[in-house]
């Protein structure tokens, strides 16, 4: 079938859906009675006020959220399911909407940036020199370091994170498994800045002292984010590994494989989609550190020396750059915009990451299914 035939096809499949949920809308409300339909207009008008209110600064915000619990309690106390459905709705869009309006904000907040430096602000091929004093604004420095300490992350996080993902799918005895897979989920519980003690304390003067580099290295922060990002990595690999269906691996067993050869032959193949959304996950852990990179980082605000990818040497991140320069700039300013460009560009790559890592599971989930 042409494309011509298929897109007035899903938009009419569209419309009938849409007319679809409305049919279904009008018979959920018809069903309410006065009673519910006045719960379900007071919650919802309450919160629309209380959010509007507090976006206005208003001093009636206090007083709609006191309402909005009034009318909670009251509904709790008659429609009680009812206002489990409203309730758990309003959330849902209430996080939608703060999600969007944070988004807006930041990119609102970054347009000035762009307006002095224009694409220079992201363009490597520029000047690529940070000098506030001098009117001089270019992100590349702090996005290369992001880059860097991301792939040393990823090179640690990644083996180890799925090295343990088999043993604890695929080897440990279930008596094992109770104790390391609780054991593992703990370590991202850790606070990060306890993370970066660590690594300023040991890992830095060890890096230092014995390669001879310069203090706040990307090798020893990259190494410190990737033990931190392994909890991640473990925990949705092995949830990929174990979701791979068992005659798969039975049916391997049973013509001779062994067990390494079935996990290397069968099991991880399996899994790869979802182990490969493991590894996404734990790289959007590495790239929005911030603590544990600023408390080790040096904050020179350059590209590494002598060359651009040497990990030895040390620079600044998009995270540790807006963490440690927000305190003492002034609202209004460039430098003001420029941090909030910053975070605009780490929105972007963290959301990247983040749909990359759905649509690998999505495909893992159609591929164990049988819909290719």
């Amino acid at each position: 079938m042409t494309a011509e035939f298929q897109s007035p096809a899903r938009a009419s499949a569209i419309v009938r859906w849409g007319r679809e949920r409305g049919r279904s809308l009008r018979r959920s409300v018809q069903r309410l009675g006065w009673v519910g339909r006045l719960l379900a207009v007071g919650q919802l008008s309450l919160v629309v006020a209380a959010f509007v209110g507090f976006l206005r600064q208003s001093v009636w915000t206090p007083l709609f959220v006191v309402s909005f619990l009034v009318v909670f309690g009251l509904g709790w106390a008659l429609r009680q399911a009812l206002t489990a459905k409203i309730t758990t709705f309003l959330m849902t869009v209430s996080a939608l909407v703060t999600l969007g309006l944070i988004a807006v904000f930041l990119v609102l907040e970054a347009i000035p940036a762009f307006q002095t430096a224009g694409l220079d602000l992201i363009n490597p091929f520029s000047g690529n020199e940070w000098a506030a004093g001098q009117g001089k604004y270019s992100l590349v420095p702090m996005i290369w370091g992001t880059v860097l300490t991301t792939i040393v992350a990823v090179a640690v996080a990644g083996p180890l994170g799925i090295a343990g993902a088999l043993f604890i799918s695929e080897i440990a005895p279930g008596w094992l498994r109770d104790i390391v897979k609780p054991a593992v989920e703990i370590l991202a519980g850790i606070p990060s800045i306890v993370y970066g003690f660590i690594g300023f304390t040991i890992i830095n003067p060890y890096v230092t002292g014995r390669l001879s580099v310069n203090p706040g290295a990307l090798f020893a922060i990259g190494v410190v984010i990737g033990f931190m990002a392994l909890p991640t990595v473990i925990s949705v690999a092995e949830d990929a590994l174990a979701a791979v269906p068992s005659p798969m691996k039975d049916g391997s067993l049973a013509v001779g494989a062994t067990d390494w050869q079935t996990m290397q032959s069968v099991t991880v193949p399996a899994a790869f989609s979802g182990i490969s959304a493991a590894v996404l996950l734990g790289i959007g852990r590495a790239m929005g550190e911030t603590m544990a990179a600023t408390v080790m980082i040096s904050h020179s605000r350059r590209l590494p020396e002598p060359t651009g990818y040497n990990v030895f040497d040390s620079t600044e991140t998009l995270t540790t750059f807006i963490a440690s320069s927000y305190g003492h700039v002034t609202p209004g300013e460039t430098f003001w915009s420029a941090l909030f460009a910053a975070g605009v560009v780490l929105l972007v790559i963290v959301t990247g990451l983040g749909i990359a890592s759905q649509l690998v599971e999505m495909r893992m989930e159609r591929k164990l299914q049988g819909n290719q």
